[in-house]
């Protein structure tokens, strides 16, 4: 089974929908209501584990109630959590999350306290196929990527701002949100920005743009993937699912064409389902939808 450590964020996401998402101080009553996990490399590996890899997570949490949820939700979901350490007095992440009834969403996020995370609490992964990493950590994403570098296999970086230049550098594979590519390259042609960024550090480059689909590096330049077209319902965790999935695929030897499409099949399932990373599809759906939708 394709192995895939992911490494960053993992919290807890109190979650409200309604109809129109808040803009004014006063009072809201909600439409509904869940507390669901979250975080961009948790979000991730749950993904990878639904897919049908093996999800390890490297994180750190508080040595409180909220990092107790967080892991007992993690388990549930089959990820592996033995690289997952508690700091003594921290305080784990959590966000409040309002999404509208078109499945756009506002995120404020705690970003902990007291947490830290080095390259050393990946020593006991081993047999690894793939690498993700978001930005929240920036010194142990630095040392997963270099991991991958090491054992020849994808070091793939969720490039959402803010991005460190040496992640950028070490990744071989680099998939920006389009807030991300602005701010590495403010003001650019997101295209041009990306062939530059692929040349000077001869890595493969995208920017993922929700229903706008994927803009990629390719030998004759960049190219585009269109978002598959779904109803949305809740895009919370859609871009997550994305990059685990991505992972995986790589992880799997997928060429990069099919696993940016396979990337975007799940994202795209994801949507079509409330409740944050709960909606994450599993491989059957996957492997159905691809077929319904093959071109």
């Amino acid at each position: 089974m394709t192995r895939v450590l992911c490494i960053g964020s993992a919290v807890v996401d109190f979650t409200f929908t309604f109809d129109q998402l808040p803009d004014r101080a006063e009072k809201y009553v909600a439409r509904s209501a869940e507390v669901v996990g979250g975080g961009i490399a948790a979000n991730a590996a749950i993904a990878v584990a639904r897919l049908g890899g093996t999800a390890l997570l490297g994180a750190q949490l508080g040595d409180d109630t909220i990092g107790e949820t967080i892991l007992s939700g993690l388990r549930a979901e089959n990820v592996d959590v033995s690289l997952v350490s508690r700091a003594a007095g921290g305080r784990s992440s959590y966000s409040s999350v309002y999404i509208d009834a078109q499945g756009e969403r506002q995120i404020v996020n705690f970003r902990g306290e007291g947490l830290h995370l080095d390259g050393n609490s990946f020593e006991g992964a081993a047999d690894i196929n793939a690498v993700l990493v978001d930005t929240r950590l920036p010194e142990a994403a630095l040392a997963g990527l270099q991991l991958a570098r090491s054992h020849g296999i994808p070091g793939i970086l969720d490039g959402e701002a803010p991005v460190d230049s040496r992640l950028i550098a070490e990744a071989s594979h680099v998939a920006f949100s389009r807030q991300g590519l602005e701010a590495v390259m403010p003001g650019r042609d997101p295209d041009e920005a990306l062939d530059e960024i692929a040349v000077r550090h001869n890595n493969w480059v995208c920017m993922t743009d929700g229903a706008n689909g994927v803009r990629h590096k390719t030998p004759g330049g960049i190219a585009h993937t269109p978002a598959f077209q779904v109803t949305a319902i809740d895009t919370l965790g859609a871009g997550d699912v994305w990059h685990g999935a991505f992972a995986l695929a790589l992880g799997e030897n997928q060429t990069v064409e099919d696993a940016v499409r396979f990337a975007s099949a799940a994202a795209a399932l994801k949507c079509t389902w409330p409740g944050g990373r709960n909606g994450t599809p599993d491989r059957t759906a996957v492997t159905q939808f691809l077929k319904e939708n093959s071109q």
